[in-house]
């Protein structure tokens, strides 16, 4: 009587790996794609009805114009992951493992500085102090509701209560009023605290998961950066063929 054949072992269920969280500017993608179109109905305009060199200078202008712009505008991203950040600039990708990351800066600019004393700006974060200022507007006029609100409940004889009588600290009611209308864009859920611009609340983001995940040994490794050769050499031989054109012309 032959024995059964020993069945394979059952495959074990993977886990999922974590998606990186992907930061890019609205306002740069909306601005590349109306300069890429404007761009693409004049160079092939002069294409098609030029004359003499003017379609070759149209194609060399075109061959220059349109990856500098798509590389200021459409490609900047930040991918923050649980091990390191990916920064996808115009002319460079840069990858900092979290371990290697010193601090993250805002100023005029928001960077990353690394342990060996690099800086690398997010481009894909600008800053934007017109946001800044506005969020800071915001922040006040909620401080004021909040105060005015409790001097009126103290007009009327004695502290504001919450639902249990208890009396409400006036601090944690402008925490409250603050955090109401301090929401992230498409962030879903509201947290507490003074009101943002909304690259101050990407950053933060990205600090919080610096703190949590700089230690771990997955977060080791060295920092690595690529040329975006995909970009600069078509805008290369576009200006060296337009320089052609207008030399020999």
């Amino acid at each position: 009587m032959t024995s059964p054949e020993p069945q394979p072992p059952a495959p074990q269920p993977q886990e999922p790996e974590s998606k990186d969280r992907v930061y890019r500017s609205v306002p740069a993608i909306a601005g590349g794609v109306l300069l890429l179109a404007i761009t693409g109905w004049l160079g092939i305009d002069a294409v098609i009805s030029g004359e003499g060199r003017t379609p070759w200078l149209a194609l060399a202008v075109l061959l220059l114009v349109v990856p500098l712009v798509a590389a200021f505008t459409l490609r900047p991203a930040v991918y923050a992951g649980d091990d390191r950040l990916r920064i996808r600039n115009p002319f460079r990708i840069v990858v900092v493992p979290w371990a290697q990351v010193a601090s993250l800066r805002s100023s005029y600019s928001n960077e990353v500085l690394t342990q060996s004393g690099a800086k690398y700006q997010l481009w894909a974060v600008p800053v934007s102090l017109r946001a800044r200022k506005k969020a800071a507007r915001r922040e006040l006029r909620a401080t004021a509701q909040a105060r005015r609100e409790t001097g009126r409940d103290e007009g009327r004889g004695g502290a504001r209560r919450d639902k249990g009588g208890f009396p409400v600290d006036i601090d944690q009611e402008v925490m409250r009023v603050r955090g109401g209308l301090g929401g992230g864009l498409g962030r879903g859920t509201v947290s507490e605290g003074p009101a943002r611009a909304e690259t101050d609340r990407i950053m933060d983001e990205l600090r919080g998961l610096y703190e949590a995940r700089h230690e771990t040994e997955a977060a080791r490794g060295e920092v690595t950066v690529r040329w975006a050769y995909e970009v600069l050499a078509p805008a290369v031989a576009g200006a060296v063929l337009a320089l052609i054109l207008v030399a020999t012309g």
